[in-house]
């Protein structure tokens, strides 16, 4: 005679529901997590930027003169770039001018022309430029400071703030989509045990919806 196979009882409804409930409360506490710091930074800066005219800065503006060695002003000097022609400085024009000014020199695009070199370094929260005098080799370096309010607003906005803040933005937005999405099935599983979850959720979605239909033109 051979044993009988035992017959593995299916899962019922109440075990079903029990998985689910823990993967969603795992997956809304890791993603709860994974969001908190961006989520108080995007409220706090979203408060400024909608008050922004009422926040009062006044820009710190610097400038600064540095020389080039002889032999990259003459490289920059005899560079065979047109009047009017976009590149970016050489590596070791950017190099020298690191040196110089203890700043980044991004190899972007200057403006160039017989006279002079024009490079924009925008960046969050101020504004920076820089101009080479062709013939001299006399770098002027400027820049503007408006603030670490402006800064973080700029972090909110995502302006000049380079590729890999924006993948973080990106990556942010995917957390809080799943914050969102995991909260509204929680709230679905609860809801026979709280009667007002649904009206309360019905308010949320529908005053936003109001003001912007009533008081938006």
């Amino acid at each position: 005679m051979t044993a009988a196979t035992p017959i593995k009882p299916k899962p019922n409804s109440k075990s079903k529901r029990g998985f689910w409930l823990r993967q969603l409360h795992r997956w809304h506490w890791i993603s709860s997590a994974t969001c908190l710091a961006g989520m108080l930074l995007f409220a706090i800066t979203g408060v400024t930027l909608n008050h922004a005219g009422d926040i009062s800065a006044e820009p710190v503006s610097a400038t600064r003169t540095v020389s080039l060695d002889q032999a990259t002003a003459a490289m920059l000097a005899s560079a065979r770039i047109g009047d009017g022609e976009k590149a970016p400085l050489p590596e070791a024009a950017r190099s020298a001018l690191k040196a110089l000014l203890s700043a980044s020199i991004p190899a972007t695009p200057a403006e160039w022309s017989a006279e002079e070199i024009f490079l924009e370094l925008p960046r969050p929260g101020g504004d920076a430029t820089l101009t080479i005098d062709r013939a001299s080799g006399e770098a002027v370096y400027e820049t503007t400071d408006r603030g670490w309010i402006a800064y973080l607003n700029d972090l909110h906005k995502g302006r000049n703030t380079g590729p890999v803040w924006s993948w973080f933005i990106d990556l942010f937005a995917v957390a809080c989509l799943i914050f969102s999405i995991t909260g509204l099935l929680l709230l679905q599983m609860h809801s026979k045990h709280r009667p007002s979850t649904w009206p309360i959720v019905g308010f949320g979605l529908l005053l936003p919806a109001l003001l912007a239909i009533l008081f938006i033109h």
